[in-house]
């Protein structure tokens, strides 16, 4: 009998044409009327604003584009300004209740700008303001055009405040490991599960995994209710009317897709990993006792993947109990979100997912994906970290997981596209889990398990804090290994079939069944 190979648990078990045809395209499909939002301000709606003409100082105030022009999502994030600070404001009242919220976004433009586009995704919408002046604003789908009273000039910094109710009952679904994911309710408050798209249901964002900025957070919330977010601790303050308001600061910039806020009744379980880095682990207050045995094992997990990729990246880390039904978790950064079930089961399973979200901090976190076809770079390092992992503490056989995978790989690729060709559909498939681990596993086969290891340490060090893609790892590669791995890592990646594991002469593909 061959190996199983199985579909991520938790969150493991996710597993030609124009820029402008594809924006064109994904507007069609958006269906949807455009709202205006002109009572307040009134001004030109989506028509451009006037534009002054060109001059020596450059061309004519333009429209930012409404994305950045990732092939798979091409109105993902938005061009012509980049995003300097996220501050975020959330008056929370009760569980599945819609509350009061605010946004300011301070940005800088990178273009002259007549208007420009925030991707922010139901909610109700109050007012738009740009350096304190009513701005127009209008929806298309996903995307709020703003179009200030007077143009930006390039290279200005400006502000933009959104004001809007939430609605914290607000999810999308897909048909892949993801699964639900926005706001996820809890029984006495609420998780965000925001990855890949979900971000804009929670606040106005520039939402591409590629684009990161720093987020201040201030949550107020009822008596006995905590919030948490990524990053520190600034402060509490309470009310006269017995609310507190939490103030969190990511420290480091967090793409949007990582951004984390959850309230509810918690216990903050403080504890040390190497060298002194805070632990802070948020737990439900009736989970504190179940769940505490398998994330004591944090600081050995940071322990073993500093081993191998070097210091930790961000400044602190803790795992967010998540007291829900969904069996999704998330790598949130330095916050990572593990649903109660992982961690009331199975030690050799929990360790898995407690591993796997771990390793994105390096992988997905710190290198974040340059666009979305680069996923197997992030998904497949956190699958093939947690399995070694597995390997080690009672978990399957690396070499028999992986061979399992081998043969299955052929129709993966058939159905779900190579590692680094998914769709949007097929994004989160097993193939860009325990088939990219297999790319990884396959080089390491190639070069030997120390150059692999000098590849994987200069990959999270060369690119810390910044966006990569397929191109740029397996430059890297080949840099390190000294020799071209183009030809090698082109067809794992690429190919429509997959190549010979090298070292393994045995291992057979099954055939592929429509």
């Amino acid at each position: 009998m061959k190996a199983p190979v199985t579909d991520p648990p938790g969150r493991h078990r996710r597993a030609g044409r124009t820029l402008a045809g594809a924006v064109v395209l994904a507007l069609a499909l958006a269906g949807a009327a455009a709202v205006t939002v002109s009572a307040p301000f009134g001004g030109p709606g989506r028509s451009p604003a006037p534009g002054a003409p060109a001059t020596a100082a450059g061309p004519a105030p333009s429209p930012g584009a409404p994305g950045i022009g990732d092939p798979l999502m091409p109105l993902a994030g938005n061009g012509g300004y980049a995003v300097r600070r996220y501050t975020l404001d959330f008056d929370w009242r009760a569980p599945r209740t819609p509350f009061e919220a605010g946004a300011t976004i301070s940005a800088t433009a990178t273009q002259a700008l007549s208007r420009f586009d925030l991707d922010f995704a139901g909610n109700t919408l109050h007012r738009v303001t740009v350096d304190g002046t009513p701005a127009a604003a209008e929806r298309h789908g996903d995307e709020l055009v703003v179009t200030p009273a007077k143009p930006i000039p390039r290279g200005s910094a400006f502000t933009v405040r959104v004001a809007y109710t939430a609605d914290p009952t607000q999810t999308r679904h897909r048909d892949d490991a993801i699964q639900d994911y926005g706001w996820v309710p809890t029984s006495d408050g609420t998780v965000v599960c925001a990855q890949p798209d979900g971000a804009r249901m929670i606040f106005p964002a520039n939402d591409h995994p590629s684009l990161r900025a720093p987020v201040t957070f201030r949550v107020t919330t009822p008596p006995g209710v905590s919030a948490v977010a990524n990053g520190r601790l600034v402060g509490t303050e309470r009310h006269p009317d017995g609310r507190t308001r939490w103030t969190y600061d990511s420290e480091q910039p967090i793409a949007a897709q990582l951004v984390q806020l959850a309230i509810g009744r918690f216990t903050f379980v403080d504890s040390e990993g190497p060298r002194g880095l805070p632990v802070r682990d948020v737990v439900p207050d009736g989970l504190v006792a179940d769940t505490e045995e398998y994330r004591s094992l944090t600081p050995d997990h940071l322990a073993w993947l500093e081993q191998r990729l070097g210091p930790y990246p961000f400044r602190r880390y803790g795992v967010l109990v998540g007291d829900t039904d969904l069996p999704v978790a998330l790598e949130t950064q330095s916050l990572a979100v593990v649903p109660r079930d992982d961690l009331l089961g199975d030690r050799v399973d929990a360790e898995r997912n407690l591993v796997h979200e771990l390793t994105h901090h390096w992988t997905g976190d710190s290198v974040a994906i340059r666009r979305w076809s680069d996923l197997w770079l992030s998904e497949g390092h956190a699958r093939y970290y947690e399995r070694l992992y597995s390997d080690e503490h009672g978990g399957a056989d690396l070499e028999s997981v992986m061979r399992a995978a081998y043969e299955q790989h052929d129709q993966w690729r058939h159905d779900e596209g190579a590692p680094a060709e998914p769709t949007d559909a097929t994004l989160f498939k097993v193939m860009r889990y325990d088939g990219s681990a297999l790319v990884l596993f396959a080089l390491r086969e190639k070069v030997g398990e120390e150059t692999f290891g000098r590849i994987e340490r200069a990959w999270v060090t060369a690119y810390r804090g910044r966006a990569a893609g397929t191109r740029d790892f397996v430059a890297l590669a080949s840099r390190v290994a000294g020799e071209d791995l183009g030809p090698f890592l082109r067809p794992w990646l690429y190919g429509a079939h997959t190549p010979p594991m090298p070292g393994h002469p045995d291992w057979q593909v099954d055939p592929v069944a429509d």
